[in-house]
């Protein structure tokens, strides 16, 4: 794969995750700040690059993060269960970004006047397609992200090349001044939105001369994607109103484009966001037949997960399939995505953990680790509080995850033992 290939699947998980779902979640807990929690989050997903590019060069493997909890933490229940968490946290942004492709395209067909099967019919219908395609071939998968990245970046860039002159007057200037608490849980989503790049490590060992490529691709996609958030994320709270956007917070962007473009300007962003989310759904499902792959391979997941169902895909990835599918029919937009931030962030700063340890072999000046683990506690702080003054209940969620993760990485390993 080249550069721009892995780039091309870093790019294609942010932005459909970013602007599409979580614009409009991100907007209603910062208002019109909410450029600023996009910033916030840029930095803190540079900085963690920065740490993912170190090991990715110095462990090229598709496994990523799992390989480098394994040489860190050693093949163990720490391990194993920080890996299972992960691998849980993708299986939610597959199904969030799902919800978020059932919410455009139900829209946009009652937009054409044409019937509709429901949103969670939609979403459960583009999950099954891109899987398919998935276990097809690697190869595929990368050309396929290129040809996405291209159209949807296409539209948006339309969008904000018409959005910047019409900006007079900001609708978002009429939301009230948010709370700092606020700000972080919106820092909290925004990272998120990021959380794509963390994937590109898992084309490490397909990628030619990654010592050099993946670290340019690595910074590369989150330098674009930065950018394009803070711009369109100004654009879109000028064109939007409080009350609009606590009613289409699902469809933001596609309300923001019909002042600026009318019906058509609607429907081009909606079908825009249809082709955004069914690529990040596309890279993220890549991982995950990679990571499931890997976790059996290794014994950390039963070996009969490892064996073919067709083509590439194992029986450890159709499993994957049935919970996403299972979550998507069972949680809303918010919830999945706020759940899954919470354990984008504890995993995410583990591999900080993780890198401390592997400095020396990294050959990491350990400024930087510090400077970026210290910087993602705070935004992971901050959200989590913010978590339990607005939505406690979702806490009870998030440590659920955590604890079914290590007891079943526990019994593995107590499995193993007995064998």
């Amino acid at each position: 794969m080249s550069v721009w290939g892995v780039a091309a699947l870093g790019i294609g998980s942010m932005v459909g995750a970013g602007i599409f779902s979580l614009m409009g979640q991100a907007s209603l807990a910062a208002g019109s700040e909410v450029p600023i929690a996009f910033i916030i989050g840029g930095a803190v997903a540079l900085l963690s690059g920065y740490t993912y590019a170190r090991l990715g060069v110095r462990y090229p493997s598709s496994g990523g993060i799992i390989d480098y909890f394994n040489t860190a933490f050693g093949p163990g229940t720490l391990a194993g269960g920080l890996s299972l968490v992960y691998l849980a946290t993708l299986i939610m942004t597959v199904a969030m970004v799902s919800q978020a492709f059932g919410a455009y395209a139900d829209g946009l067909l009652h937009v054409l006047g044409l019937p509709s099967p429901g949103q969670d019919v939609l979403a459960a219908l583009i999950v099954i397609l891109l899987a398919a395609i998935n276990s097809l071939a690697a190869n595929l998968v990368g050309k396929a992200e290129l040809i996405l990245v291209c159209i949807k970046l296409s539209i948006l860039l339309l969008l904000i090349a018409v959005g910047i002159p019409n900006m007079g007057g900001r609708q978002g200037d009429d939301m009230e001044p948010v709370p700092l608490l606020s700000l972080f849980s919106s820092a909290g989503l925004t990272f998120f939105a990021y959380a794509g790049y963390g994937m590109m490590a898992n084309a490490s060992a397909n990628i030619a001369n990654p010592a050099r490529n993946l670290p340019r691709a690595i910074f590369l996609s989150i330098g674009l994607v930065m950018t394009l958030y803070v711009v369109l994320s100004i654009v879109i709270m000028s064109q939007i109103s409080p009350q609009e956007l606590v009613l289409h917070a699902d469809t933001a962007v596609a309300q923001a484009a019909a002042p600026l473009l009318g019906r058509a300007g609607y429907i081009a962003v909606a079908a825009a966001a249809l082709v955004a989310t069914s690529s990040a759904i596309n890279a993220t499902l890549f991982s995950i037949l990679r990571i499931s792959l890997a976790l059996s391979k290794e014994g950390e997941l039963q070996k009969f997960l490892a064996r073919t169902f067709w083509k590439n895909c194992t029986w450890g990835f159709m499993l994957s399939m049935a919970l996403i599918l299972l979550l998507t029919m069972s949680f809303n937009l918010g919830e999945t995505a706020n759940i899954a931030g919470a354990t984008f962030l504890i995993t995410y700063l583990s591999v900080y953990a993780a890198h401390w340890k592997l400095r020396f072999e990294t050959n990491t000046r350990p400024i930087w680790i510090i400077l970026g683990l210290v910087t993602m506690l705070a935004v992971f702080l901050g959200f989590m509080y913010s978590l339990y003054v607005n939505t406690p209940f979702l806490l009870g969620g998030i440590a659920l995850v955590i604890v079914v993760c290590l007891a079943l990485e526990a019994w593995l390993q107590n499995t193993r033992r007995r064998t």
